[in-house]
């Protein structure tokens, strides 16, 4: 594979030919494009269990009940619930999001329980006999509204008064942006083993 920049230059990677403007090369690229990069699921990996994860279908609920229906071979798998997990913490912004919904399901789609299997469809398969029962709460949707602030910040430095009294314009408003989430090439995804 040869590189070159915008002129036509033939460019060697780490030559310290690159220049303002020129497109940064990823070497990965064209494995990426032609298919012959491996994912984690592009490995076979002798021994392993295929996890996946019941995810609450309501947005805030108590949750009364997990069933796990007895037509299914749960003695193939290992499944684990927050009662399973000595330390059901995320540190994220603080540790009140717990790794697996515990009595209180406080967003969609939030773990509630995890399911590993040796055969990855099987393990798939045993979401569908899986209920959780609910008691479902009002969901609070409107964040201005919300008793939870997850993190305050107050950035305390000079003298608020003293620059508001030399400034020639004071300028006050709210100002709100979207949250930005780049997009990944590949899902996120793990192997772990000892």
């Amino acid at each position: 594979m040869s590189l070159s920049n915008r002129s036509g230059q033939a460019l060697r990677p780490g030559s310290g030919q690159a220049t303002v403007g020129t497109s940064a090369l990823r070497l990965e690229g064209p494995q990426k494009l032609t298919g012959g990069a491996k994912y984690i699921d592009d490995y076979e990996l002798p021994g392993c269990l295929h996890g996946v994860t019941v995810r609450s279908t309501v947005p805030h609920a108590r949750i009364k009940n997990i069933v796990f229906d007895p037509k299914f071979p749960w003695n193939e798998c290992v499944v684990a619930t927050a009662r399973d997990v000595p330390v059901n913490e995320i540190a994220l912004l603080d540790n009140s999001q717990p790794l697996l919904a515990d009595a209180l399901v406080r967003h969609p789609a939030e773990p509630i329980a995890l399911i590993a299997h040796p055969d990855r469809q099987k393990a798939y398969d045993a979401l569908r006999f899986v209920k959780v029962e609910y008691e479902e709460l009002p969901p609070v949707l409107d964040y201005e509204t919300s008793k939870t602030s997850f993190k305050d910040y107050l950035i305390s430095k000079g003298n608020l008064a003293k620059g508001f009294a030399q400034a020639d314009f004071v300028v006050e408003g709210e100002y709100r942006v979207p949250a930005q989430e780049h997009a990944y090439i590949e899902n996120n995804g793990m192997a772990a083993w000892w």
